[in-house]
């Protein structure tokens, strides 16, 4: 038996960790509340695009942009909201857009939320 703590969105837990020749089974000694994954909207763009990623965990509070548009170095694309503040994420780069999310995603920390290519 092995035991870890494991901290998930700020909270510590204790978990005890039996092995069984190549199965691990895992007990939990606390509640551990499932992680929000920012959905996919669609598929992303060419692998050589360059992301748009996420600073921080928030709300996608509105898509500036349409999708499949063309957008400069610097524009404003997506407006992100966390702790009742508003900040525009911009391009890093110009060239066409291809959203990864919605309007109202929740997202977590580097969480891919465009592809421009």
């Amino acid at each position: 038996m092995r035991n870890f703590i494991v901290t998930v969105n700020g909270k510590s837990y204790e978990v005890s960790v039996d092995e069984v020749g190549a199965e691990e089974v895992a007990e939990t000694k606390a509640p551990v509340s499932p992680a929000k994954i920012a959905p996919a909207a669609k598929p992303a763009a060419a692998a050589n695009g360059e992301k748009v990623l996420s600073p921080f965990p928030g709300l996608i509070k509105n898509l500036l942009v349409a999708d499949g548009a063309a957008v400069k170095k610097d524009q404003p694309v997506i407006v992100l909201e966390a702790m009742k503040m508003d900040s525009e994420i911009t391009a890093p780069c110009d060239g066409k857009i291809t959203f990864n999310v919605t309007k109202g995603a929740s997202v977590e920390t580097n969480a891919t939320l465009a592809v421009i290519g």
